[in-house]
């Protein structure tokens, strides 16, 4: 690797650190300004004598200064630890619900990622080919109402028409409950191949599939608009016209094209993979995933300060290792990036 990309890998890395802590400066302040209170949702009542809150309230640290409170916790996440969560059930390490629910939402973000990527290709390059047909237009028109479809009006449907009516897909969680699963990685289908479990394969595909499909249909839209207009734009120039003249074949052509218009869907890939990864709530949420976007609903309902920053934190830290990938494979795809 050159001093140059070196330096460039360098100075992307750094730049994690103050997007971490601005995201968890914004979440500790707004979680102090929303009401709630988290031990009172311990509790689980308001009429609690002033000598037990004020207890309670020594032990989560909560008595101490918003300042003082703000720096133990970023002191704790300086050397790895998330802290415990204040409600209920309290003092259970926010690493091991991490641990728990990331895998979760890693596994449908990877396959909702492929599907929408494959999808977005597919019509991306149809409507490019076939520019100013029917097929065009009908490929335009899928990207709009694609990205404006509605998570869970769109998952609810589809819950609906596969689950309800016709039988055929499970409309909740990520494994039949009666199928035992060892898991090395978190990741059901990963490890179902690694341990030989057949049955927990086939039950983790079934949960995987109106999820990922709600998810990867509503983001393939982006890729649908972009990977078309790079395309029309790449088989408009000199190089292509010269293949057509020697004879090569028009498959061989449109994939020379492909490769070419590819480099800007590089980025929107990154985008959109921190884009799941974050909006994979929705989706968890309507199909009742247990992955982050519901440990988050969760504990904000309990007013959880350490989990949901933690969570946040460790979300901000993980998007921006994606984003760092994603721009060293583009600089060393792209001649033209300088470092």
């Amino acid at each position: 690797m050159s001093r140059g990309i070196t330096q460039y890998v360098l100075l992307r890395a750094l730049m994690i650190i103050p997007t971490v802590l601005i995201l968890y400066t914004i979440v500790f302040i707004f979680m102090r300004i929303l009401p709630g209170n988290p031990i009172l949702a311990v509790v689980g009542t308001k009429s609690i004598s002033p000598e037990q809150m004020k207890h309670l309230m020594h032990l989560a640290g909560l008595d101490k200064p918003l300042y003082v409170q703000y720096f133990d916790y970023l002191w704790q996440l300086l050397h790895g630890n998330f802290g415990v969560t204040l409600a209920f059930p309290m003092g259970v390490p926010v690493a091991d619900y991490l641990r728990l629910r990331f895998p979760a939402t890693l596994e449908l973000t990877i396959w909702s990622f492929a599907i929408s990527v494959i999808l977005g290709l597919l019509t991306g390059t149809l409507g490019a080919v076939k520019r100013g047909t029917k097929l065009d237009t009908s490929m335009r028109l899928y990207s709009i109402v694609a990205y404006t479809l509605f998570i869970p009006w769109f998952g609810m449907i589809l819950q609906y028409i596969f689950g309800v009516w016709l039988h055929i897909l499970p409309t909740s969680g990520r494994i039949n409950p009666n199928v035992n699963l060892h898991t090395i990685t978190g990741l059901y289908v990963l490890d179902s191949i690694l341990t030989g479990n057949w049955s927990a394969f086939v039950s983790s595909i079934k949960h995987l599939i109106l999820p990922s499909l709600t998810l990867g249909i509503v983001l393939s839209g982006a890729y649908t608009r972009l990977v078309r207009n790079n395309m029309v734009e790449v088989l408009n120039q000199d190089f292509i016209r010269a293949y057509k003249a020697r004879g090569v074949k028009d498959w061989k052509v449109t994939w020379y094209a492909l490769k070419n218009a590819f480099i800007p869907v590089i980025t929107l890939m990154g985008l959109q993979f921190a884009i799941l990864l974050g909006g994979a709530i929705l989706t968890e949420t309507t199909f009742n995933w247990p992955g982050m976007g519901t440990f988050i609903i969760d504990r904000i309902e309990y007013r959880d300060y350490n989990a949901i920053q933690g969570a946040v934190v460790f979300f901000a830290f993980f998007v921006g290792l994606i984003s760092l990938i994603v721009d060293v494979i583009y600089a060393l795809l792209d001649p033209r990036v300088k470092y």
